[in-house]
């Protein structure tokens, strides 16, 4: 009798273990998910020793294509949490980036050029995630950064802001989403004028910030993601209104799950005066703890996390406020 019995047994083993393999998959079923689209993912994702911390972590993601000059900032800002955060590192291959060692050292995924206004920053991004996904089941956030991004806040404050109790599970993505803004239409056929449909009608098409912090669900359907990547893929006629990087995952996001994204982003950037499309740029004199305050200071129901764009030589007087100011909660 005992033979007739055995699958009965197993099926009922697999279903008390079934939570288990669902929350820590076994690192063969998570690589796959750098196999999706395209090919190149295979290769994206960082091997690493199979991890034991049950506490979620928050995946960095930082796009460059210069070296990372605010490094020692963010190596005070990471410092004794080594734990709770991954780094992944996509930087032009075409640029004279050099690691910063330390915490940033052998954390590059394989990279491809990367030009403004080009889809080309979306497949970065997308690698970027894809590396993250592949890594560590542990990674349940994923935070866009340029090599121009400061913090604003502590990361135990970051960390709690994701995390805490109060905010609602399953969790939302932090990304801007915005309709009806000016010169959408003008973006929306930069491609030529029926070069979205049938995928993307102009009702549906979002703008946002670039920036963005990724749940780990929404991670996954941006990675698998197809249909969409192939209009936003297209090159552009026109350059000047062409901005795949500020349209692709805010369209995208808002087409498949509105409700699960904020539709406010959590990096801060200054528009006022800006230059050829690009964002105010704080200088070494402009650094301060008035500065740091007000950068803060946001409209929705979260401070903002990070800011950009700073120039190099701001790093110093950076440094100098950073325990008192900007990691003082």
């Amino acid at each position: 009798m005992l033979p007739s019995r055995t699958p009965l047994v197993v099926s009922y083993a697999f279903l008390l273990c079934l939570p288990l393999f669902c929350l820590f998959p076994p690192k063969f079923l998570t690589l796959k998910l750098a196999q999706i689209d395209p090919p190149c993912f295979k290769r994206s994702a960082i091997a690493r020793p199979g991890s034991t911390n049950p506490k979620p972590k928050i995946a960095f993601l930082f796009l460059t294509n210069s070296n990372l000059s605010f490094a020692p900032l963010w190596e005070l800002f990471f410092q004794g949490n080594s734990h709770l955060y991954n780094i992944y590192i996509h930087a032009d291959p075409t640029s004279s980036f050099v690691s910063p060692g330390g915490i940033f050292a052998n954390r590059s995924i394989p990279a491809i050029h990367t030009k403004r206004a080009s889809p080309t920053l979306i497949a970065a991004e997308r690698r970027l995630l894809a590396a993250a996904l592949a890594d560590d089941p542990l990674n349940l956030y994923f935070a866009l950064l340029s090599q121009h991004c400061i913090p604003l806040h502590s990361f135990r404050f970051l960390y709690r802001t994701l995390f805490t109790e109060t905010v609602r599970f399953p969790y939302r993505s932090f990304i801007e989403i915005l309709s009806g803004e000016p010169n959408l239409e003008e973006r929306y056929v930069a491609r030529g004028e029926t070069a979205m449909l049938p995928e993307v009608p102009f009702e549906q098409f979002r703008v946002g910030s670039q920036f963005f912090v990724l749940t780990r669900r929404h991670a996954m359907m941006v990675v698998k993601e197809k249909r969409l990547w192939r209009k936003f893929n297209l090159p552009c006629f026109n350059r000047h209104t062409c901005y795949p990087e500020e349209h692709y995952f805010p369209t995208f996001l808002s087409m498949e799950d509105p409700l699960g994204c904020t539709h406010y982003t959590l990096t801060r950037v200054n528009w006022t005066g800006n230059l050829d499309g690009h964002p105010h740029l704080y200088g070494a004199d402009e650094v301060s703890p008035e500065l740091i305050y007000e950068l803060r200071i946001s409209n929705s129901t979260y401070s903002f996390m990070f800011a950009r764009k700073f120039s190099v030589d701001s790093l110093e007087p950076l440094i100098q406020i950073a325990k008192p100011v900007i990691f003082s909660d």
